[in-house]
Order: structure tokens, then C-alpha cells, then sequence
């Protein structure tokens, strides 16, 4: 009795996470910001800001002793220079890049003031008057690329001349060595221009979006009349732009257009230069993204050869794993063993060797030490929830697991590959930055701890995240669970489910807290069981598993959560009258069909920023795992919440920002129609002007706030309880 009453002293001595500690940044971690290796080996840098002096500074520490050797840059020392958002080297690091006042276009990409300041001379140059795109060093670090309106500009640093390079760039019409709103959402980069190895070519795409139908948006601000921002968006099944990949030559000043036509080259998700100055790498696929051609560009006679081929029944996935060795030979990552996996090509694309191997994903490739011979990866070899440093040799032998904590590791390595820097954390443990020997994994120092972050949340009310696997549907899907601390399992308790569930994703993993988690374990002091089931679908677990919902996402995604939630309803502490379930994006198109489709399951859901029918999504995306609405409309169709309103029985929520690019609002517009015709009482929410993320001031606590009010009034203990309570 009396250790009883010393731990329930101890439970009741620790706070309550509110909101406004999630949200006021109390739980916010310590991060080593913007690192680079020196080309030394034996040094890196990292972007501070002193708070006392107001002053941004890249400093320089010694990997080994960990001691700061010296500052490259301090804004104080800077004339027009308050802070330091980014920056980059030279090649040779005798100059830095450094990017302030960037102003956000979308979620990648922005428009900034740049400054190039020269490690030697301590000068400081203004890129350009004007707010730019993606400058960037060619390999000496003589000029600057940049995009600015559309067209492509080369300042020479040495003269200061600026020469632009493209002349036809139009907004909304013609972009020249910049991506498109959907290139840069789906394939994941902005810069479409490469540098040569000599700097006397740069290699870039061209954009025509004429056809491309327009977006608009409407900006509400503060003003008598909102604005609206027109763009160019191409939803499932519509015209992308016409895309052509382009050679400019510095000495001769002439563009020259590549022929792709042998080539699948509807998409050119990636271009990269080897180490041969005159070979370009090019990626190209089909509109149906099954079929990959690495073509490679021979630039001094303007000829193309196909090097190598993927191709997969579903897709391929386009990664930026592709990395050139001395001898121009390439490494290349692939799922096609049915796992993925790292391979070793020859110049010509004949293949040398598969270097990993095995029931297990390759989740990072980290690099190539030409010295040693050894590929540095990270992979899923110690459970698929779980991530760890390996290096193995090119042969595939000798294999090393350097990372020795379970958990999810992470690696930056030295330029030289002496050393990484490890990043750790489990949910126990907050991020632990520690300096390894990259040969060996051995630990010579800590760096960062976040020793005072896991005090702090010591202090407040937690409870473990248990995982385990739920057997669904013929499947072992993963799973958490997060109980109440004063967790009674003879009482009934209501469950609350969250899920992303889109293709390839991960949800349920042993690393560190985020937002959400936080939310979560407030939520499980409030008196709910959260659990997260990661179902069919989602990654990590083979290339069967994450490819088996093509051309039908969301329907047995959303077979395996109704059935988890059955299952789940079955054990005798959850309540199966009150079970719920939430998600945001991918998550929220989730939540809604739950709902709607498991009436007799589910009794709430809360969908925010969800597609509502793929028909409303971009083209890449969407196409990728759907084909287009004209070859696939059962798919497109059937799956979506709307075609299921008039099945809900429960209680939702639903939310949207009104200027999401990315998911539209006509989303929630169109599902909120059906939803009126269907005669069903449900809430919703519209955030003005705010994007997919819904966030800015005090955005993200309001929407937080809704949403725990609005579990509490539909899963929050029945009225008769609650007048028992009262009496």
C-alpha cells in the first residue's frame, strides 16, 4: 500500500501536456543546423545564431575534439545583413552562398536575396537586385546559375557581368531551368539546371505549360478585395507540360535541344552530370511511371544512348540515389528483387554486381568511399520500425552494422568518409548527435544530447508507445498503442485511431516524439486508448506490400483499418461503441471513407485537409498509383468518400485551409455538397488563406483545440455516465 501511494504521489506530482505546450514550442528539440563536411575531412560547419549579439554565424569545429576552430562568417561583421538563412561552399570553399530574406513560394521552392561572400578577400556581392531562384556555384566557383521570371541567368563573380541565358520565359506559359508547381510537389526538386564538371555547360529543362490548366486561388488578406493566385496545376488525367531537355554552351553562347524521341521521356524527373564533363545523365519515364530510361547525353556530338531500363508493373520510384564513381560506373538503388536494394553499374550499364541483398529495405545510400571501397547505407535490417548505419564493400562483403542502438539511426558523413555524425533517437530517447568512426561505428564523442528535452518530459504525464503486430487480413501489420498511465484494463476505454496510410509511407516507427505524438499522449491522460495500424499500403515491408493497393487506393487501406478497429473493438477494455479515427491529407481521405464505409465500426472521424476524390489531385501523384480517370474511373470512383455520404452515420469533422495549393479546398467544397444533398449533419471548418499545413499565429493551437473538443463531445464518456458523475 504504501509503494502504491508513493507512485501514485509520484503520477500526480507530474503536469498535464496542454496545447499550448505543444504548440508554444515547450517540447521542441535541439538539431545541429545546416551541417556540411570540409573537403578536409576533418572539419565541418553549422549555421548558429547568438541571440545575445543578434547575429547569425557559420562556424567551423573540428570533428575530432569537437572544439570550434573558427567563424567563416558573422552578419554582425556584414553591412545589410541581419540573419543568415542558409548557406553553401564553393567547390574549392574559398567562397560561401548565403541565402536571406527567402520568401516562400511552395513548399520547396522560394524566392531569396543572395550574397556571395569570399572567404579570402572577406568581400561581400549582391547576387542580384532582383529576388532569385536556386543560385548555384559552377565547379571553381567563378559564376552563379540562377533563375529569375522564368529564364535562366550566369553572373561571372570575377567581372560581375550578368548574361541571360533563356529569353522566353513566361509565367504561366514557359519556365526555363525551374520546375513546375507539379515536378516540384511529386518529384521533389526545384533546380532543373546542372553544372558541367568544367563549368562551360550547364544542362536544363524547359517547361511549356500552355496547355496546362489553370488553378486559381483566391487570397483573402486584409484588404476590401481578395486576389487571387493563378497557377498552373495539372489534375489526374489532364495535360502536364510539354518538357524538352536543353545544352547551353558557355564558350560558343549557343542552347542546343536534346533528342529524346527514341526515349520515355513524357517526365524528366532528374538530369546530373558524370564525371566525364561531356556525358549528362538523364532520367526519363513514361506517363504511367512504370518504365525508367537512364539515358546518357553525350554533350561534344550531341548523341544519346539508353543505359539502363527499370520497369515495374506498378511503378518505379525515382530516387536520387545515382552516383557516379571515378570511372564513371554507377551505383543505382532498385526494388526489383522485391526489396530495395543497391547495385553497381558499368559505364555502359552493364551490371557488376548487386551489392545488398535480402528480405530488408535499403531506406538511405549515404555514399561511396573511393579510398576503401565501401558503401555507406542505411536499411531496415533490425525490424522494419527501426533504422541503422551499414557500410559494406562495393563486392557486397565484409558487412558492418555501425550503428549498435535500436531505434532509428541516422548518418552524415565526413567528406572523406572518416567519420559520421550519428543521429539517434528511439521513443524513449530524444535526438543524440553523436561523432562515430566511420570504419568501425565507434562512438569518439557526444555532441548533442537533448538531455534537459527528456528531463523536461519526464516531468509530464506519458505513457510508453508499446508496439506490436496486428494480423489483418492475412497480414502482420504494424502497430502502437498508447494506454492512460493509470491504465485499468478492467475498465471500458474509448479508442481513438490515427493513420496516414499513403503509399510507401511510415507511421508506426521507434523514433522520437513529434506534434502529433505529444497530442496523443495528452489525449491518453484524457482517458483514450490512441492507436496507430500502419496497413497494406504503406512502406517498408517489400515491394508487394507497398504496391498491392495500384490502381485502388483506399480501398483495402481502408479494409485493414475497419478490421483493425473490429479487432480491436473485441478486447475487453475498448469500448467498441466509441471508437474514432483521424488524418490529415492522405490521412483525412482515410478518415472520411472509415467513417463512412465502417458506420457500424467507427462513430466519429476528423478529416483534415483530405482528398476527397482523386479525380481533384495532380497528375504525377495521382497517376502513379491510378492511372489516369479515363483508363481507371471504377477505381478513382468507388474509392472516394464521396460516393459513400450518404452511408455516415457517425459524428465528423472536417477541415480545410482555403489557400491549400496542394489539396484543394474544392476537396472539402465538393464532399461538404454531398455531404448537404445527402441530408447529413456533420461540422466543418475552413481555415482563410492558410495552406496544407494550416498553420501561422495561433492557427495550429485553434485547429488543435477544435479537434479535442470535438473527440471530447463524441467520444468523451456517454451522458448517462457523465450525470452519475455530476450527481
Amino acid at each position: 500500500m504504501l509503494f502504491i501511494a508513493v507512485i501514485s504521489t509520484s503520477i500526480a506530482q507530474q503536469k498535464e501536456i496542454s496545447l499550448e505546450d505543444i504548440w508554444g514550442g515547450v517540447f521542441r528539440t535541439e538539431r545541429l543546423d545546416v551541417l556540411r563536411s570540409l573537403k578536409n575531412g576533418k572539419e565541418y560547419s553549422v549555421l548558429n545564431y547568438d541571440r545575445d549579439q543578434k547575429a547569425s554565424t557559420v562556424d567551423v569545429f573540428d570533428y575530432k575534439s569537437g572544439k570550434k576552430v573558427r567563424t567563416l562568417v558573422n552578419t554582425n561583421d556584414l553591412d545589410g545583413i541581419e540573419y543568415i538563412i542558409s548557406y553553401e561552399f564553393s567547390s574549392d570553399e574559398s567562397k560561401l552562398l548565403l541565402a536571406t530574406q527567402l520568401e516562400q513560394i511552395y513548399r520547396r521552392s522560394a524566392l531569396g536575396t543572395y550574397y556571395v561572400y569570399d572567404l579570402k578577400s572577406k568581400s561581400l556581392t549582391l547576387v542580384s537586385e532582383d529576388k532569385i531562384q536556386e543560385p548555384t556555384f559552377n565547379n571553381d566557383g567563378s559564376k552563379i546559375a540562377y533563375g529569375f521570371n522564368n529564364n535562366l541567368y550566369i553572373k561571372d563573380l570575377s567581372t560581375g557581368n550578368i548574361k541571360q541565358i533563356t529569353t522566353d520565359g513566361k509565367k504561366n506559359s514557359i519556365i526555363n531551368g525551374i520546375t513546375d508547381w507539379v515536378y516540384e510537389e511529386e518529384f521533389a526538386f526545384v533546380r532543373a539546371f546542372d553544372w558541367n564538371k568544367t563549368g562551360d555547360k550547364i544542362a536544363f529543362i524547359r517547361f511549356d505549360e500552355t496547355n496546362v490548366p489553370e488553378f486559381s486561388m483566391d487570397v483573402y488578406g486584409e484588404d476590401l478585395y481578395q486576389t487571387q493566385q493563378v497557377f498552373k496545376y495539372p489534375k489526374a488525367g489532364e495535360a502536364n507540360a510539354l518538357v524538352s531537355l536543353h545544352l547551353y554552351d558557355l564558350k560558343t553562347g549557343k542552347t542546343s535541344k536534346i533528342d529524346l524521341s527514341k526515349y520515355n521521356n513524357y517526365y524528366i524527373p532528374r538530369i546530373k552530370w558524370t564525371n566525364d564533363p561531356n556525358i549528362l545523365s538523364t532520367q526519363l519515364t513514361n506517363r504511367h511511371q512504370n518504365t525508367l530510361d537512364l539515358v546518357f547525353v553525350d554533350a561534344a556530338n550531341n548523341t544519346s544512348t539508353l543505359v539502363h531500363q527499370e520497369k515495374d508493373d506498378a511503378y518505379v520510384d525515382v530516387t536520387d540515389d545515382l552516383t557516379f564513381l571515378n570511372d564513371n560506373s554507377f551505383i543505382w538503388t532498385s526494388e526489383k528483387s522485391g526489396w530495395n536494394h543497391i547495385y553497381h553499374y558499368d559505364k555502359t550499364g552493364k551490371l557488376i554486381n548487386q551489392i545488398t541483398d535480402g528480405d530488408w529495405e535499403v531506406t538511405n545510400y549515404y555514399g561511396f568511399d573511393q579510398n576503401t571501397g565501401r558503401i555507406y547505407y542505411q536499411s531496415t535490417e533490425n525490424g522494419s520500425i527501426n533504422r541503422d548505419v551499414y557500410s559494406v564493400l562495393r563486392s557486397g562483403k565484409n558487412k558492418v552494422r555501425l550503428s549498435d542502438k535500436t531505434g532509428t539511426n541516422s548518418a552524415a558523413f565526413s567528406a572523406d568518409y572518416t567519420y559520421y555524425i550519428n543521429t539517434f533517437s528511439d521513443t524513449k530517447t530524444p535526438y543524440v548527435f553523436t561523432l562515430n568512426e566511420a570504419k568501425t561505428g565507434k562512438i569518439l564523442r557526444e555532441i548533442k544530447n537533448n538531455k534537459a528535452l527528456k528531463s523536461l518530459v519526464s516531468g509530464y504525464k506519458t505513457s510508453p508507445k508499446e508496439f506490436s503486430t496486428i494480423q489483418i487480413n492475412g497480414h502482420e501489420l504494424n502497430m502502437y498503442t498508447i494506454k492512460p498511465k493509470d491504465f485499468d484494463p478492467n475498465k471500458k476505454y474509448p479508442l481513438f485511431m490515427y493513420q496516414y496510410s499513403g503509399p510507401g509511407s511510415q507511421q508506426v516507427a521507434n523514433r522520437w516524439n513529434g506534434s502529433n505524438d505529444y497530442w496523443h499522449q495528452m489525449l491518453a491522460q484524457q482517458g483514450y486508448i490512441v492507436v496507430c495500424v500502419d496497413g497494406r499500403g504503406t512502406g517498408l515491408k517489400g515491394r508487394d506490400f507497398k504496391k498491392m493497393t495500384q490502381k485502388e487506393l483506399g480501398k483495402y487501406e481502408v479494409e485493414d483499418q475497419i478490421a483493425a478497429a473490429q479487432k480491436l473493438g473485441d478486447l475487453p477494455y475498448i469500448d467498441k461503441e466509441r471508437i474514432g479515427i483521424w488524418g490529415w491529407s492522405y490521412g483525412g481521405f482515410m478518415s472520411s471513407n472509415c467513417l463512412f464505409q465502417g458506420a457500424d465500426t467507427f462513430s466519429m472521424a476528423i478529416a483534415v485537409a483530405p482528398v476527397s476524390s482523386w479525380r481533384f489531385y495532380d497528375t504525377i501523384y495521382t497517376e502513379r498509383y491510378m492511372q489516369t480517370p479515363q483508363e481507371n474511373a471504377s477505381g478513382y470512383d468507388e474509392n472516394s468518400p464521396i460516393s459513400h455520404v450518404n452511408k455516415l452515420e457517425g459524428d465528423f469533422l472536417l477541415v480545410h485551409g482555403s489557400a491549400d495549393d496542394n489539396v484543394h479546398v474544392q476537396n472539402t467544397t465538393r464532399l461538404v455538397e454531398a455531404l448537404i444533398q445527402a441530408d447529413k449533419d456533420f461540422e466543418w471548418a475552413i481555415y482563410p488563406d492558410k495552406n496544407h499545413g494550416i498553420y501561422g499565429g495561433n492557427t495550429r493551437l485553434h485547429l488543435f483545440k477544435k479537434m479535442t473538443r470535438f473527440i471530447h463531445n463524441t467520444l468523451g464518456e456517454p451522458k448517462e455516465k457523465m450525470i452519475q458523475i455530476k450527481n
